[in-house]
């Protein structure tokens, strides 16, 4: 490891030294292609920085235990730096796993109902709160797409987009099956029910990721609607897009304009054929998916939430949490950040066999 961090550092220098020739500062296109390089191994670079210094201070405080007079002091200052050793290797560790290309780019989110009739719709809309709750306090731009209210305060479909740089590494890991275990507003007798909702989570695709032909969809339009199923505009401004060669249908009457929701719409479908694709190459290389935490696969039931004990449960690293009324109000990023810490260090393990 220490080999491979020294050739990072070694790369650094040779950038740093670039940086500072008059040639460079001259050319804006090598200055900003250097200046990114050199943005993206300082951190590393710091944390080797760092490790070595730590390691000589630790060398310093182990010959000091011949001393009498200075063994205790020396013991408690070498049980504080094998502590930062350890986690600074650590982190080093972690920046030397390869970064899941799809990770810096905005996500569109797909939440249905599953098994539990209106309580799912509840609970599915309820989700989608959380998720925009969530965007809002890290200030993310969210935009909906397809909202199908069940008329009684549920979702039976809730399509929207979170428009912001690194999304997917954060909320990839919402992929799957959601159970949610409370006594429904409608249960008289006070009994828990079990319901379940999916969620997809899938990488916003661009143009470049993949080519829609016109001549392969068949677009029709529709009144949008509201609650109930009560047609709230006189124009059909709604689009229904199916995708002929897959069969992928795509709904998207949110926008104001037929104009507006075909191009929504034809972005949703570009990201499922971009998500389809992926999967597949997925399946073709079995070793990525042991670096995963879950397989981001609708039919995987991933999480537990259970109100009667405020306690959520993460079924994929056995992580609980119990803020459940805090968490379903967008507070979920110590969630993360522990799916996140399980999926590196999965890589970690994987890479050093």
């Amino acid at each position: 490891m220490i080999h491979k961090l020294q050739e990072i550092e070694n790369r650094f220098i040779k950038i740093e030294q670039e940086l500072q020739k008059p040639e460079v500062a001259t050319d804006p296109s090598k200055l900003q292609s250097l200046g990114k390089m050199y943005a993206e191994l300082e951190p590393t670079v710091q944390y080797l920085r760092e490790y070595k210094k730590t390691e000589t201070q630790l060398n310093e405080a182990k010959e000091l235990l011949n001393d009498p007079e200075m063994k205790d002091l020396a013991q408690e200052e070498i049980t504080g730096l094998e502590s930062r050793l350890i986690e600074l290797e650590e982190s080093l560790k972690a920046r030397l796993v390869p970064k899941d290309p799809l990770d810096e780019k905005s996500v569109i989110i797909e939440i249905r109902p599953a098994a539990g009739g209106s309580e799912a719709g509840l609970f599915a809309a309820e989700m989608y709160r959380t998720y925009t709750r969530y965007a809002e306090r890290r200030k993310w731009k969210y935009e909906v797409i397809d909202y199908e209210d069940t008329g009684i305060g549920g979702a039976s479909r809730v399509v929207f987009s979170i428009d912001a740089k690194g999304a997917y590494s954060q909320l990839k890991y919402e992929s799957g099956v959601h159970r949610v275990q409370r006594v429904p507003a409608t249960e008289s007798g006070g009994r828990v029910h079990t319901s379940t909702i999916t969620i997809a989570v899938l990488p916003e695709a661009e143009e470049v990721d993949v080519e829609v032909n016109e001549d392969d969809l068949e677009i029709s339009t529709f009144r949008a609607s509201s609650a109930g199923g009560q047609h709230v505009q006189k124009n059909e401004t709604a689009i229904r897009i199916i995708h002929k060669p897959t069969g992928l249908v795509v709904t998207c009457q949110d926008e104001r304009s037929q104009a507006q929701n075909k191009l929504r719409g034809i972005q949703v479908l570009r990201t499922k054929l971009y998500q389809a694709e992926l999967e597949k190459a997925q399946n073709e290389r079995s070793s990525m998916r042991r670096g995963q935490i879950g397989t981001g696969d609708r039919s995987e039931k991933i999480r537990t939430y259970n109100f009667p004990q405020s306690r959520i449960t993460d079924h994929r690293i056995g992580v609980s949490v119990h803020n459940i009324l805090t968490f379903m109000d967008g507070d979920m990023q110590n969630l993360i950040d522990e799916l996140v810490k399980a999926e590196i260090a999965q890589k970690v393990a994987d890479a050093s066999e």
